[in-house]
Order: C-alpha cells, then sequence, then structure tokens
C-alpha cells in the first residue's frame, strides 16, 4: 500500500502478558488514510506494502506507539477540581486543556486537599502486540 491509501483494518491489541487491551472483530473496520499520522508509527510501519488479505503479528516498542512514561506528566490538582463522585484512585477522566485538547487523566493519588493525576496516555510504556488483518486497500486519489 502507498501513502494516501485508505484502509480498512482488523486488529486485536494485547499488551505483553496476552491480554486483550483493544479489538474491533465483530464490529467496524478501522479505517486510515496511509502516511497520514492517524495510527501510532510503529503500526502504520508494519502495515506498509501490505495487501488486502494479509495478516501479521506485530510489536510495537513504546518509542513508536504512545511514548515512554513521562514522571514530569503527574501533577497536583485541587480536590474540588473533579466531579466529587469520581474521587477513587484508577479512575480515568477527559481532561481538556486551555487550547482545547482534550486527552484521558487517570487519578493515581488522592490526598488531603489535592488530587495526584496522571497524564501520560494509558499505555505510554508498554510494548503493544497487535494481530492485524488488512480487509482492503484503496489506492490514494491521483
Amino acid at each position: 500500500m502507498e501513502n494516501g491509501a485508505k484502509v480498512q483494518l482488523e486488529y486485536t491489541l494485547k499488551d505483553d502478558g496476552g491480554k486483550v487491551l483493544d479489538s474491533n472483530k465483530g464490529r467496524d473496520p478501522l479505517t486510515y488514510t496511509q502516511g497520514q499520522k492517524q495510527i501510532i508509527p510503529g503500526l502504520e510501519q508494519a502495515l506498509s506494502g501490505m495487501r488486502a488479505g494479509e495478516e501479521k503479528k506485530v510489536s510495537i516498542k513504546p518509542a513508536d506507539a504512545y511514548g515512554e512514561v513521562n514522571p514530569n506528566a503527574v501533577t497536583e490538582v485541587p480536590k474540588e477540581m473533579l466531579p466529587p463522585d469520581s474521587l477513587k484512585v484508577g479512575t480515568e477522566l477527559v481532561a481538556q486543556s486551555q487550547g482545547g485538547d482534550r486527552r484521558i487523566v487517570r487519578i493515581k493519588e488522592i490526598r488531603e486537599k489535592t488530587v495526584v493525576i496522571d497524564l501520560n496516555h494509558p499505555l505510554a510504556g508498554k510494548t503493544l502486540f497487535f494481530d492485524v488483518k488488512v480487509l482492503g486497500v484503496d489506492p490514494p486519489k491521483k
């Protein structure tokens, strides 16, 4: 497949212990445009050159997925900034930056007046294992 091709993909994502983290089997295919950075870089690179009907097992290192865990991405916020019913360690919330970007944050620790939140992507620092099948490839429009 070449850059600009529209790709339809079936995948199962597992962690290093073999636990399924995500899958679209039995659901709509993942559709993306090759070369447009719409999926993680390591997966896009692994899919390059594949054709419809081909299957592959791929392992993606953190640097080519969601990056390493950044210790500076852990911060404290006042408790009142969060919904009271969400104040449990491990809860994932969607936060919006002043620029309008949305991201998932996780509650890491609850203190007397503050909450420690982790802004790292939930899959940061993890090697990801994909079972992928290319369902279709539409060549780029000239």
